[in-house]
């Protein structure tokens, strides 16, 4: 672990390294995501897409600026077992948090963890409120959501989605 890495445990023992994406990592993210679920894809970009593209690999490792930064969460072996993002808004009053988890590491507590430690990060920086839109079928991740205190809205114009907010400032 480095001095950029925090270290956080899930409540079922899982141990996350979480660090900013580095321009390096794009081998192993795109393995990473090789390993996330088609409807899990689905999910975390809100499109049909088979396979994350090299340009959208470089948007999250590039995304690192004032208003946003992609994390990743390594296991002990250094594989990667999530990806995150907050992503604010020009006014940094909101920030949008995103999560993807690897396929077999579902179920062990590991989006709690890193969207409790996103709602703490976006706190630090200042923001207001978080939001994470879900497509309506995302059960799992709107239920984490709610139980953490988020509120679902309606997304105007697309009946298939939902916006859950948060205030953290």
């Amino acid at each position: 672990m480095t001095a950029d890495t925090d270290l956080l445990v899930t409540r079922q023992g899982v141990r996350l390294h979480v660090r900013r994406v580095r321009a390096d990592d794009e081998a192993e993210l795109a393995a990473f995501f090789a390993r996330v679920s088609p409807e899990d894809l689905r999910f975390r970009f809100l499109t049909s897409v088979r396979t994350v593209t090299q340009e959208r690999l470089a948007g999250m490792i590039h995304a690192d600026d004032a208003s946003g930064e992609s994390l990743i969460a390594f296991a002990d072996d250094g594989s990667i077992l999530a990806a995150a993002m907050l992503a604010g808004d020009r006014a940094a009053k909101t920030a949008e948090a995103a999560i993807a988890i690897r396929s077999d590491m579902k179920q062990r507590g590991i989006g709690w963890t890193l969207l409790d430690h996103l709602v703490a990060h976006a706190k630090r920086l200042g923001y207001h409120t978080i939001e994470a839109i879900e497509d309506r079928a995302n059960r799992s991740a709107i239920t984490i959501e709610r139980e953490m205190g988020f509120e679902p809205h309606p997304v105007e114009g697309d009946p298939t989605l939902v916006r859950l907010t948060r205030t953290v400032g």
